[in-house]
């Protein structure tokens, strides 16, 4: 017998005894042990492929049936997960479409530019449409080339507020939400480093313009693409259109009217006749353009509140599918992997990272989402079934993959504008890999980010709602405003946004200063950790009340003390205790 089969052995045999690392002869953690989560990613050991196909295959016919019934379980919780994904995303669409459609703007600066692309992508839930919709319009003449670059490189960053927020399903879970939150920015770090990195050598080269132009076939050409649809899509689409489906034409519609055209150019929704699609001029909720049927949420003769009242309906809808199936499918994906070495999980994802960037593109391509993508790994980083280090690459491949959205979306557009932006989505993409993944020491710095990031839940439960308002509302909103200032063609504006720059660069380095010299870093963690032991504090409230009680009845047993009874309050009692309080206040 080989070392190896006797430490399996020996595991197999003790496995519902040990539950703790410390007693195995692998030093390996187990999915399920009191230490899980003290075990770091170097103190993991190597296991051999023989271990992992005993791991996997090796079973009792009793242990099959469970098998197969948790992955039925996965993959029934996994289908409605991307059904509330696609209602989310149909239903911002509903909510944000009229505001998305006028805030796309040629005349945006860079910096505007790029604020532009983030909010449409938060608003909307997709960078794939909203990508379309800048391809569409650059096609149109709407939109300029070197605008919708920076448009798309503020669509990569918003992208990755979906997976964000489903990290939040981890809430309950100190460690899962640390794990998590990590999982889920790691995009976000690598998109933010890449626009840091690339939009000035942008602004002052125009490297990734002239790049992509040399690609460009000189004439233009006729429109002789088509749109693609991808399978995940047609598994989902059924059951989400019989729910709410969103009109992408409001937006676009917008966008492409220079203020001619506006939402209420789409109100009221009428049809003649049975609602269908023939039959009925639609609002931001549109018609099933294959059977012709209208969702359930759509009504004749809505008016915008009534539209976006739906769409707020379906989105909290959509909120609590993505929360319920998330709980169900980290408790069965927990399930089944207790008492499974982490060797030999780590072992079985350990892939070389140029593949995972593969497998990451071609996932998003299948899904046309990289938001699903990533917000599909996110949990399975949070239960630690999955390291971040491969995170990375599959993030990184769902970002490359979502651009092929782009590139179909130029193919059916006139001239060679629009595909002049799908491929400098593209290599926007591209470049960023080269710069940040290859050399480890730059692939470090996304990582330490979000391992940063991670651990910033472990101060406080709700530092990741912060982040989201912040990062992707506050900010872009907040930059957008100011910037616009400079398109206004006014001497005062322009002086105004000057000093707004001046001061807000001035108050980022008395910030720097603050927070790295002057001790804001621990005041700020501080306050952070106060609020965390107040929340504690308030969940444990009912459960140490019983306590105390528990204990008073206990010292009266002990005592023989009699048990006391209220005294009741009388109308005079009531008066004399409302004198005394009023004669304080004087």
């Amino acid at each position: 017998m080989t070392d190896i089969e006797g430490k399996m052995k020996s595991e197999d045999i003790k496995s519902e005894d040990i539950r703790s690392r410390k007693d195995r002869q692998t030093g390996s953690a187990h999915f399920g042990d009191d230490d899980f989560d003290e075990e770091n990613v170097d103190d993991i050991g190597d296991a051999s492929w023989r271990e992992v196909f005993h791991s996997c295959c090796v079973h009792s016919s009793s242990e099959w049936g469970w098998i197969f019934f948790g992955l039925f379980m996965v993959l029934f919780f996994l289908y409605f997960f991307l059904l509330g994904l696609d209602i989310l995303g149909s239903a911002a669409k509903v909510i944000g479409g009229c505001t998305a459609g006028a805030l796309f703007d040629d005349d945006a600066n860079p910096v505007a530019g790029v604020m532009i692309g983030i909010l449409c992508t938060v608003l909307i839930q997709s960078s794939s449409s909203t990508t379309s919709i800048i391809v569409s319009l650059v096609g149109a003449g709407v939109i300029g080339v070197r605008a919708g670059i920076f448009m798309v490189m503020g669509s990569n960053i918003g992208t990755s507020v979906t997976n964000t927020i489903v990290a939040m399903g981890h809430l309950g879970n100190g460690d899962e939400l640390e794990r998590a939150f990590a999982g889920a920015t790691v995009h976000d770090m690598f998109n933010f480093l890449t626009v840091a990195v690339l939009f000035p050598i942008e602004l002052v080269s125009g490297m990734i313009y002239e790049l992509t132009k040399a690609m460009l076939p000189s004439d233009d050409r006729d429109s002789n693409g088509d749109k693609w649809e991808g399978p995940i899509k047609k598994l989902v689409s059924p059951l989400g259109s019989r729910i709410i489906i969103a009109n992408k034409k409001v937006a676009e519609g917008i966008a492409e009217g220079n203020g001619n055209v506006t939402c209420a150019s789409f109100y009221p929704v009428t049809c003649e006749g049975e609602p269908s699609k023939d039959n009925c001029k639609v609002g931001l909720i549109a018609c099933d353009k294959k059977s012709g049927r209208c969702p359930a949420f759509f009504q004749d003769g809505a008016e915008k509140s009534d539209d976006v009242v739906s769409g707020a309906v379906c989105f909290v809808l959509a909120l609590v599918i993505l929360i319920t199936c998330l709980i169900g499918l980290v408790t069965v994906l927990q399930k089944m992997l207790m008492g499974v070495s982490t060797r030999i999980i780590y072992k079985a994802t350990n892939m070389n990272g140029y593949l995972a960037i593969l497998i990451g593109c071609g996932l998003t391509i299948l899904v046309q989402s990289s938001s699903i993508t990533t917000s599909v790994l996110t949990p399975f980083v949070g239960i630690g079934a999955l390291q971040l280090e491969q995170m990375l690459p599959l993030t990184l491949g769902a970002n490359l993959g979502t651009t092929f959205t782009g590139l179909l979306a130029s193919l059916v557009a006139t001239g060679v504008d629009s595909l002049h932006v799908a491929l400098a989505h593209l290599f926007f993409n591209v470049i960023g890999i080269i710069i940040w993944y290859p050399i480890p020491f730059m692939r470090n710095v996304p990582l330490r980010a979000a391992r940063t990031l991670g651990r910033a839940t472990r101060i406080w439960s709700g530092f990741p709602i912060l982040y989201i308002i912040v990062i992707f509302l506050l900010l872009p909103i907040t930059l957008f405003g100011i910037f616009t200032l400079f398109d206004q063609g006014s001497k005062g504006f322009t002086v105004l946004g000057t000093f707004i720059v001046v001061f807000l660069g001035l108050l980022v380095l008395w910030t720097v200063y603050k927070w790295r010299y002057a001790g804001l870093k621990e005041r700020i963690v501080k306050g952070f950790q106060a609020m965390q032991e107040k929340k504690t504090a308030m969940g444990n409230l009912p459960q140490d009340m019983k306590f105390v009680k528990e204990e008073l009845a206990r010292l009266r047993d002990h005592t023989g003390l009699p048990e006391q009874e209220p005294e009741p309050i009388t109308d005079e009692k009531e008066k004399e205790t409302v004198t005394e309080v009023d004669r304080e206040e004087a």
